[in-house]
């Protein structure tokens, strides 16, 4: 699986960012039981890669339910 840029998170659907955010904190758990088995990651900087995607998703999650938040909140419901 490919770094996620962005741009690339900010286009997935609600549903779809969900589904990758599991992915990737299932191939986390399994990296990191490797490596504290003592085991030869094949490739350890995918692990620090992964940690970096799952924290853009969560933040463009934020983003977006602050967005929600925030124009629920205003009066008259237009956002300027």
């Amino acid at each position: 699986m490919p770094l996620m840029r962005m741009k690339e998170i900010r286009d997935l659907t609600e549903e779809e960012m969900d589904r990758r955010l599991s992915e990737l904190r299932a191939e986390l758990f399994k990296l990191r039981g490797v490596s504290k088995a003592g085991g030869a990651v094949e490739n350890p900087g995918r692990i620090r890669e992964i940690r970096k995607t799952i924290a853009r998703i969560l933040t463009v999650q934020a983003e977006r339910r602050k967005g929600r938040a925030g124009r629920a909140g205003k009066e008259g419901g237009t956002v300027a």
